[in-house]
């Protein structure tokens, strides 16, 4: 399963279209891949670099309560999500603090300024933990994927909760084809901090398995992906742990799919690792609901890579 990831990696440096981006860096890219990986083979955590199952597991339940808020990140030590509320931060009045102006470019080569924009980033998080009005001023991303998943506003001022109506269904009708969660509200697009890259996703019941399909429309391939592919098999688990059926593939299909040009070597480095036995997915049987889960009921067996590779990330 490992290898459809790397052959992906492997194609966008090879072939990929040189293009620039949001974020000033530039992209290596591809448009419309699909992978698949079998559940029951095991757990898809690449193991040709460490993937940090705690970040992806908090950053999951974040999104499963309907949270859009980075205290609960931050209180989890989880500060995948720190960048972009930070960014709002540094634009408003409020902040006094030296000038970070084009901060996502200058991080690129600026080592100075790079020291200045982690300790003021620390002071940022310090904030949101310990200071409840700052927190729900400034930790706030707009109505991101927790909002959308248990929380979309309709027209008419109601609400739809779209994770528990799509578990309902799978339990009482599992061959509908409706069984579908989006996260792609364009209403709601332009004042989310950062508009959703996992944009939709639909579940399948055959044999008593369940299978999960994502379409993410813009996929980061050597910092994002890895995530979003363990996250949506975890979050296959779950719903397959709540609604008693075993679990079968879960199939990720990319638009753009790129890489930026300060991940190029990392990617070449990880190719040139040997792919080792993928791990065990460990859930608490006596957690019931998908909603009652913590992250300590959440675990890996077995999990042996080879270490981490630092890359920085685009903003």
């Amino acid at each position: 399963m490992e290898k459809d990831y790397l052959e992906l990696g492997q194609k966008i440096l090879t072939a990929g279209t040189i293009k620039s981006d949001r974020t000033g860096t530039g992209t290596k890219s591809i448009f419309g891949y699909q992978m698949r990986f079998d559940l029951s083979e095991g757990f898809p955590l690449l193991t040709t670099k460490r993937v940090p199952f705690g970040l992806i597991k908090s950053e999951l339940l974040w999104f499963m309560h309907g949270d859009t808020n980075i205290r609960y990140l931050l209180k989890h030590n989880n500060h995948i999500w720190d960048e972009w509320a930070f960014e709002r931060y540094i634009k408003s009045e409020d902040y006094t603090g030296p000038d970070m102006t084009d901060f996502g470019r200058k991080s690129l080569v600026d080592e100075e300024f790079n020291q200045r924009y982690q300790k003021e980033s620390q002071k940022f998080c310090e904030l949101i933990l310990t200071d409840d009005q700052f927190a729900q001023k400034y930790g706030e991303l707009g109505n991101i994927y927790g909002a959308q998943w248990r929380n979309w506003q309709t027209r008419t001022g109601e609400t739809i909760d779209q994770l528990k109506d799509v578990i309902e269904m799978i339990k009482t009708n599992p061959d509908s084809r409706r069984l579908v969660v989006s996260a792609w509200n364009p209403e709601d697009v332009p004042t989310m901090a950062l508009p959703p890259c996992h944009t939709m996703f639909q579940f399948y019941v055959a044999d008593g398995k369940l299978s999960c399909q994502l379409y993410q429309r813009s996929a980061d391939v050597f910092l994002g992906v890895p995530f979003n592919i363990a996250s949506y098999a975890l979050l296959t688990h779950l719903i397959a742990h709540e609604t008693g059926l075993e679990v079968g593939e879960f199939v990720h299909t990319l638009g753009d799919a790129h890489l930026y040009r300060n991940h190029f070597e990392q990617m070449k480095e990880q190719l040139s690792r040997e792919v080792r036995a993928l791990p065990k997915l460990v859930l608490n049987p006596e957690k019931k609901s998908v909603f009652d889960f913590d992250v300590t009921d959440i675990q890996v067996e077995g999990y042996q890579p080879h270490p981490a590779i630092k890359a920085p990330i685009a903003v």
